[in-house]
């Protein structure tokens, strides 16, 4: 039995969705059981971050999916309070996603949840994947649907985008076979690193219309996030900081290493944007 939290989200409905296809044993942890369990006709517990009574979800239960909900911050006394919860339960595998960097950044919510698992024994992996192609689709959706531009304060900078769908995949691989990945770290990334104008003409292409990168400024883009996509103003923040990041190079660097774990060429922004082009009609 595997336990999968965070399932309404990209990587964890991926997760699931690829679980399922193989009939493996599931158990999804959700706030609301009952909507989850209507999607997906899979068995479901009431789980949530925020309330150790419904912990106990990963009872019987061999590996764990972890992935943190954006909202939660101080992981230290919600998800590392789990991870002993289900490591007494009996839970030989956890696959946590984090992201990339956070092994050296004590500021991501991430690192503590990395500490804590690496301060136990070693069954587990971690997952650390860089910026997800799924943002097309989903942060920048809006701007490319009204005004056909990506608006972003990336300046000429290049992202290796990754798929969700194959940062899945190796999700899948660590909690069916647990000891070929203990105690593992992947650092995943795209195969080809991309400026956003060239996501922009893979946009055009595709979708038979012209799509244009549009460089913001740092402040114009937080008040375009806040004002006119109503965003909240932490997150409006926590994004704009984000793709300042990478006029950087944060995302730049291709890694091989999910390549050689997916025994292919991983996905690419045209494979995502072909496969999905119904988001921006």
């Amino acid at each position: 039995m595997i336990l999968v939290t965070g399932a309404s989200g990209n990587v964890g409905s991926a997760v699931l969705e690829q679980l399922l296809a193989r009939d493996l044993p599931v158990r999804i942890g959700a706030r609301r059981p009952e909507t989850v369990a209507e999607r997906y006709g899979a068995e479901v517990a009431r789980f949530d971050f925020l309330d150790p009574k419904t912990y106990p979800a990963a009872e019987g239960c061999e590996a764990v999916f972890l992935l943190r909900p954006p909202a939660i911050a101080n992981t230290a006394e919600t998800l590392n309070v789990f991870v002993d919860v289900a490591r007494g339960l009996g839970v030989s595998q956890i696959v946590f996603v984090s992201v990339a960097g956070a092994g050296d950044n004590p500021i991501v919510p991430h690192h503590a949840v990395e500490k804590k698992l690496g301060e136990g024994p070693a069954c587990w992996t971690i997952l650390r994947p860089g910026f997800f192609a799924q943002n097309i689709g989903d942060a920048y959706r809006d701007d490319i649907v009204r005004d056909d531009r990506i608006l972003v304060p990336a300046g000429s900078s290049r992202v290796a985008f990754i798929d969700v769908r194959d940062v899945a995949e190796v999700a899948v691989a660590a909690l069916t076979d647990p000891d070929t990945h203990h105690g593992q770290i992947y650092t995943l990334t795209g195969p080809e690193a991309l400026t956003f104008s060239e996501v922009a003409q893979t946009l055009t292409e595709t979708l038979g219309r012209p799509v244009a990168y549009r460089p913001a400024t740092i402040l114009g883009y937080a008040y375009h996030l806040y004002r006119r996509r109503s965003l909240p103003l932490a997150q409006s923040v926590v994004q704009t900081v984000l793709h300042v990041g990478l006029r950087f190079g944060q995302a730049e660097t291709v890694d091989k290493t999910l390549a050689t774990l997916l025994g292919r060429r991983p996905r690419t922004v045209r494979d995502y944007v072909r496969d999905h082009q119904d988001l921006w009609r």
